[in-house]
Formats: C-alpha cells, structure tokens, sequence
C-alpha cells in the first residue's frame, strides 16, 4: 500500500483527488494522511468526499475513512465497471469542475464508454472555472488525443507562446440584469486591457434560471503558437463587478508578460494527463506552484513519469498508459 502524506506541497484537496484518480488507474491500493491540514477547515469537505466516492464507483474500489472533516482514508481499487451512465451531484456549491478533472483520466482508460453528468458549483475561488476548463484546458486535452477512443494519448508540445493575436471573453450573471453585472465586468476588464495595449471584447450573458444570484467572468489571450491563456474570477458578497474585471484583466496580462504557453491554472492540472501520455510533453509555465509541485510528485509516485522543471520550462516524459482489463 502507498502512503500518500496530504500535507506535501499545495496540502490541498488537490492532492486527494489526484492521489485516488491515480489509484484507480494503477490498482495501487493508497492511504491518505493528513489530507487537506494546510487549509483553515482541514479534513475532507463533501466535494473531496463526492471525487473520492464517484472513482470508487467506477472502479467498484472500497474506501475506509470516508467522512466529513476526516484527515486520513484508505482507498482500494476494484476492476472498472461496466456501468454506462452516472449521475452525481456534490450537493454544496463544492467545485464540479474539480470533480470532473478528477474523473477525465479515469473515464478516458475505463474499459467502455460512460456518460457522466456532474451537479454543483461552476464558479469558485481557488478552483477551476466551467468556462476555463471549456475553454483552455480541454481543446488541450483534444490535441493530446483525449477525445477519441484509444489505448495510449499523445503528448504535448508548447515551447515558444508567439504573439497575442486575440483577446477575448464571457461575462456571466445571474439574477442581476438591473444592476448590469455582466456588462460591468467586462467594460472594467476591457478598459484595463486596453490600458496595456490590447483590444478585447466579451460576450455579455445574463441568466434567469439559476437557483440564486451569481456572477463569473472569464478572459482568453489566443497566441500566435496555438496556446491559450486563461483567466478568471468568481462573483461573491461585496466583491464588486469592476473589481472582477480588473482583477481578471490583471492576471492574465502577468501571465502573457511570462512568455508562458500556459496559464497558472492550465499548467498543474495538465501534469497528470501529460504524464498517462506516450512520450514527452513541453510547456513553458508562468511560475512554479505548490499546486505543480503537487502534481510532479504524485505523476512520479504513480506512474513512474520523469517531470523536470527548469525555472518555467516544464517536460514529462509521459508512461503510455494503457488501460487496466475489466
């Protein structure tokens, strides 16, 4: 059984959700320690619950520990399941973007197709957007093969960023037309880019159907080497529509201003999937992270993958992974 200490690096859910998609990949049998203790809750939430408990599932695994606040689980993989269709739904605005990277690379070496339909939260801090994750990381994921039924994915080759050739956007709200929410957003992001010399527009929305007020904004620089950057921000109680928009504005200019092919987001949750490749994948990230850091040393745990990081240049020499047999 391999022990994974949950307080290494980032010391986030991060390393749970990682750690028992790994297992389940592998077969590798794990126990948890100290899971999520640098976070001021520590312990399980019920979104670190539902990832850990939806793989178990699709591997008919067991799990020991399994509980709100609890610090320490042992998780023990089955065969994957034959079953076609799921639903699962966080029920807390717990992030269903951080269930599904989770999920991708189990569903994408299960032994059968499966459709998965996932409820909760789309817009958090400190967790993927849905628009980012549609947007950034899975037209990556479509280069990489990940899209297509296959046995082994191919790697991914970013070296040079090129030049911006586009900016652009979508600003989402819910139950907040009369305040103009959405437009806020993006004319506060838009002057901002526009200050360091970049023209950009936005796609406006505005929602009536959700349960209850919200808001997310989201920015995309598309580059001259066919990498994207991404950048966005939640809207919460007293945080300001202009201020969201500076501040996704803000971070996608410091990103750009790295010469990164990808962005700070994009660039820890790419490792895993670079890592199940065959071969070796290359990017140029905007900062080391513990979040990368995280992800590094669960791929080489795991997998056996060799990451190098030399200051922002990243490559993993992926294993070819090859699916378990049902």
């Amino acid at each position: 059984m391999l022990e994974i200490d949950g307080s290494r690096y980032s010391g986030s859910g991060t390393i749970v959700r990682q750690a028992v998609a790994f297992s389940a990949l592998t077969g590798k049998a794990i126990r948890i320690v100290n899971a999520r203790v640098k976070r001021p809750k520590p312990g399980l939430r019920r979104q670190h619950m539902q990832a850990v408990e939806s793989i178990r599932q699709l591997v008919n695994g067991t799990c020991d520990g399994l509980a709100q606040g609890s610090r320490e689980i042992v998780f023990r993989p089955g065969k994957p399941t034959s079953e076609q269709r799921f639903t699962w739904d966080i029920g807390s605005a717990g992030s269903t973007t951080a269930l599904a990277l989770a999920l991708l690379p189990v569903l994408a070496f299960g032994p059968a197709p499966v459709s998965v339909e996932l409820r909760g939260g789309l817009f958090q801090d400190f967790a993927p957007s849905f628009y980012h994750l549609e947007h950034v990381l899975l037209p990556l994921l479509n280069r990489m093969g990940f899209v297509a039924t296959m046995s082994t994915c191919q790697p991914l080759i970013l070296d040079e960023a090129g030049v911006v050739k586009k900016i652009w956007g979508i600003a989402l709200s819910s139950r907040l037309k009369e305040q103009s929410v959405s437009d806020r957003m993006a004319e506060a992001a838009k002057r901002a880019l526009g200050a360091a010399g970049y023209q950009a527009s936005f796609q406006v929305l505005y929602d009536d159907s959700a349960l209850q007020a919200g808001a997310g904004l989201a920015a995309f620089a598309d580059l001259s080497s066919g990498a994207r950057i991404g950048s966005d921000r939640a809207g919460a109680l007293g945080r300001r529509s202009e201020t969201i928009g500076k501040y996704v504005a803000r971070q996608l200019l410091e990103d750009l201003k790295t010469g990164a092919t990808l962005d700070r987001f994009t660039s820890d949750q790419i490792i895993p999937l670079a890592s199940l490749a065959a071969g070796e994948s290359r990017f140029r990230i905007p900062r080391l992270s513990e979040h990368i850091q995280s992800n590094a040393w669960l791929s080489r745990e795991f997998l056996g993958a060799e990451v190098k990081i030399a200051g922002q240049d990243v490559s993993v020499r992926g294993v070819g992974f090859r699916a378990r047999s049902s």
